[in-house]
């Protein structure tokens, strides 16, 4: 049974930094790219960052671009998601994601999800 399982979520002020984790069990995705998406209350899923499967390629939505790194770390079968300078409008539920497609060389959506995580609260205040 496959599971995605995240971590690292909380409150931070604005200009804070959280690392979020997301770590894979029932089976590897060293061929499948990764990534986050968040969801706000009253919005929809929205694309934050994606991984290549082999970590060679990143992809970031603009409005995190420059601030938040996406990694994984293969052998731990994990992603990872630092977030610098948050901002409130960083709030969200941050779900870790994994493509169904094996080495995709872009970014995914989410219809091209096969597995999701249970999410974590991010919070920033002002």
């Amino acid at each position: 049974q496959v599971q995605l399982v995240e971590s690292g979520g909380g409150l931070v002020q604005a200009g804070g930094s959280l690392r979020l984790s997301c770590a894979a069990s029932g089976r590897t995705f060293s061929r499948n790219a990764m990534g986050w998406f968040r969801q706000a209350p009253g919005k929809e899923r929205e694309f934050v960052a994606a991984i290549s499967w082999s970590g060679g390629s990143t992809y970031y939505a603009d409005s995190v671009k420059g601030r938040f790194t996406i990694s994984r770390d293969n052998a731990k079968n994990t992603v990872y998601l630092q977030m610098d300078s948050l901002k409130p409008e960083d709030t969200a539920v941050y779900y870790c994601a994994v493509d169904s497609q094996y080495y995709r060389l872009s970014y995914f959506t989410s219809r091209d999800v096969d597995y999701w995580g249970q999410g974590t609260q991010v919070t920033v205040s002002s």
